[in-house]
């Protein structure tokens, strides 16, 4: 291993920024160029089926089979005038990953003849095997039909690969009963009931808004490490995170990283993956160092919820592809390094309707501040009301490394709004307890016309905080970098939907029972609101002990560890809440909880097997042999009569050394032992407690013995590429 390492380090020492051929054009003329989008649509089908097409996806309406079939026909013509040969229904099963079987556009007539084709049953619908899938026991391994459906709303792409262009058509993916077993169908059902929910309430501000659509930027953190180092990590390679390894003596302490100037290698490797995701229609507008060495961003502009999270999905895929051929390695785990920043995926999520208004920034006159207010307060409502659920929705074993580790918000969840927003809340909760008199001008007793037009320019940013209102967007600061999105815009878009129409039914009775003015219904039920949701608002440090102490005296929950946040699946009010939406069924929520468990302990077997095996493959002999070395250097300097102050420090080496591979042996055996008893407890949940409470407490007492014995034995010894190396080689 040694020898590997330094073989690695002189390849690194080799390399040149990859060649990147720029295109002429400007990148406006060449964005989306391979998708099967509006423009593709057009060129390519009549003017009638296009119109059909179009009204059908703003509608959200069934594509009956003529068109179809007209599409598919436009489909392949497209495809194979850009060289396509294949295609796949690309879909998003519950592995975390996406999926793809290819279908050639090559087939046989009756006569033997050799065409293309490409039919609208082909389009709509196919069957990839779903025995090997996650199912949470809805399939058995020998029940393995399953359907993949089309998503009009979703336009196909070409993805090329090895020289070769293949049409990919993202859909929904469900079993024979008809169960979700994927990511899409559920996000799907929830931007629907948001847009259900959110039009009713908007209609009170203005008649016009027919379409409330849910966007979404998703902001991807990742790490880049030369792929030979990477290939040296066994680690790297099967857990995508190092389970050893000392810091270095610098590491991000003097944060000159973030905001710096790009490393050439780097800055080629991003400009390609930029070049391959903006002709993909993937609109990424942002690239940076982040904080921590070797740490990177890229971010887009706002898009369609759904189309958002299909684009990250096939951002990470192209991230990786590219990265290879500049012998790099993307590590999209959410914590890849101890003691330096983890990633994330910052989900900043809004609200805009079909007159072009966002629901969530401020307006200049008082009527659209009180749109705004109402928006803003029930969505801060829905986040208190379901703050377990949205901490389960982003519960994983590589988040939970990173969730309150001084760089990341806490599992504990809270909302961030800023000091002028923050103001406007108070006043609207004390004058909840002032009866209006007639005569009163409400927007003006309220505050309301006093919240400034450079609202949302003036409003902090808060990194501590796990879901923050910045300006015009509430921003999931929580969510995991290598996470699929899908979950937690599930969950967000699910609750507030759901509070939208608990709001909706209250003032419509205050107006209808009561004869309530509309305004003053709506001030009313949102003055409750505020105080009620109180608790979950807070402004200032989210790594703090202090707020940990202060949360628990809020009664704000504070769950670390993925098997017992899983559990609010198994709630009674989230089922209900779930089920009541058509959002999922009993059998689903069951099934999800039982795949989210099971993911969680083969990820935690998994990384306790390597540890043990580099623990004692790897590193013990290591420091064996050269705890050997040093005690035939201290037999020859007594028999020279040479014994001083050296050779008594190099006992006392010694006898270190033998204490930390004592530990790291004591300790691998009770891990092992530790899994064989989780192993064979049936019960998922018990299982995952037992990984998480038994079989991972042994993991940072391995670790601390060979990180010491790293800083012990000879450099040129030491199996295992070094954080130094990983950190600061580009």
């Amino acid at each position: 291993m040694a020898v590997l390492r330094f073989k690695a380090l002189e390849l690194v020492n080799k390399r040149k920024p990859g060649k990147v051929v720029l295109p002429a054009e400007k990148i406006s003329d060449f964005f989306g160029e391979n998708v099967f989008g509006l423009e593709a649509m057009r060129a390519t089908m009549s003017s009638d089926y296009f119109k059909r097409l179009r009204k059908a996806i703003e509608r959200g309406e069934k594509v009956d089979r003529n068109l179809a079939d007209a599409v598919a026909s436009a489909m392949k013509t497209w495809a194979m005038s850009k060289g396509a040969t294949h295609y796949t229904h690309w879909f998003q099963p519950l592995t975390g990953s996406t999926a793809e079987k290819h279908d050639s556009f090559f087939d046989l007539t009756s006569d033997g003849d050799a065409i293309e084709s490409f039919k609208g049953n082909s389009l709509v619908q196919q069957e990839p095997d779903a025995s090997s899938f996650p199912s949470g026991g809805i399939r058995n391994t020998f029940e393995a039909r399953g359907y993949s459906a089309w998503d009009p709303s979703s336009p196909a792409f070409l993805i090329e690969n090895a020289g070769t262009k293949t049409l990919c058509i993202p859909t929904i993916f469900v079993s024979y009963t008809g169960e979700a077993l994927d990511y899409k169908t559920p996000l799907l059902k929830s931007l629907k009931l948001l847009n259900d929910a959110a039009v009713p309430v908007c209609q009170y501000f203005d008649k016009d808004v027919t379409k409330v659509n849910t966007t979404l930027g998703i902001e991807q953190e990742y790490f880049l490490v030369d792929r030979a180092l990477f290939d040296a990590r066994p680690d790297l390679v099967l857990t995508g995170r190092t389970l050893f390894g000392h810091a270095p003596a610098k590491g991000q302490q003097l944060e000159d990283h973030y905001f710096g100037s790009i490393p050439s290698r780097v800055h080629a490797f991003m400009v390609d993956f930029e070049n391959t995701a903006l002709r993909l229609g993937i609109p990424l507008r942002t690239r940076h160092n982040e904080v921590a060495p070797n740490q990177f961003e890229c971010a887009p502009t706002f898009e369609d919820a759904n189309l958002a999270v299909d684009h990250n999905q096939l951002l990470m895929d192209i991230m990786d592809r590219v990265a290879e051929r500049h012998n790099f390695k993307v590590l999209l785990h959410e914590k890849p390094f101890k003691g330096v920043n983890g990633s994330g995926k910052h989900n900043n999520w809004a609200l805009s309707t079909n007159t072009g208004v966002n629901l969530l920034a401020p307006g200049k006159r008082p009527k659209e501040n009180l749109q705004f207010l109402t928006f803003f307060i029930n969505t801060i409502k829905a986040v208190y009301t379901y703050a377990d659920l949205l901490r389960g929705s982003i519960a994983s074993a590589s988040n939970d490394h990173r969730l309150g580790a001084n760089e990341a918000p806490p599992a504990i969840m809270s909302v961030f709004v800023g000091q002028q927003l923050t103001a406007v809340l108070d006043e609207l909760e004390r004058t909840a307890k002032v009866p209006m008199e007639k005569g009163d001008n409400m927007y003006l007793k309220l505050g309301i016309d006093k919240i400034p037009e450079i609202l949302r320019d003036n409003t902090d940013r808060n990194r501590t905080s796990p879901f923050a209102f910045t300006g015009n967007k509430f921003e999931f600061r929580a969510v995991g970098s290598s996470a699929n999105s899908s979950s937690p815009m599930t969950v967000l878009n699910t609750i507030v939907a759901d509070q939208l129409n608990n709001f909706r039914n209250t003032v419509d009775e205050l107006i209808e029972q009561k004869g309530m003015k509309k305004e003053l219904a709506i001030i009313q039920v949102l003055r409750e609101y505020v105080a009620e949701s109180k608790a979950i608002r807070f402004e200032g440090n989210g790594y703090s002990k202090e707020w940990e102490d202060e949360a628990a005296t809020r009664g704000l929950s504070n769950i670390k560890a993925t098997p017992l946040a899983l559990d609010v699946y198994e709630h009674e009010a989230v089922k209900e809440l779930f089920i009541r939406h058509g959002i999922f069924t009993e059998v689903e929520l069951c099934a999800r909880h039982e795949i989210l468990l099971e993911d969680y302990i083969k990820k935690i077997q998994i990384e306790s097997r390597i540890m043990g095996d580099l623990a004692m493959n790897h590193v013990v002999p290591t420091a064996i042999a050269y705890q050997n070395k040093l005690i035939q250097n201290f037999r020859g300097l007594k028999e020279l009569g040479l014994e001083d102050e050296y050779t008594q420090s190099t006992i006392e080496g010694i006898k270190k050394m033998s204490r930390h591979i004592s530990t790291i042996q004591k300790s691998v055996d009770q891990m092992i032992e530790a899994r064989k008893v989780a192993n064979k407890v049936e019960d998922a949940r018990e299982r995952a407690i037992l990984y998480n409470e038994k079989v991972l407490s042994f993991f940072d007492t391995i670790r601390y013995s060979v990180d010491k014995l790293e800083l012990m034995v000879n450099d040129e010894d030491w199996p295992l590429i070094k954080y130094r190396e990983l950190l600061f080689r580009k």
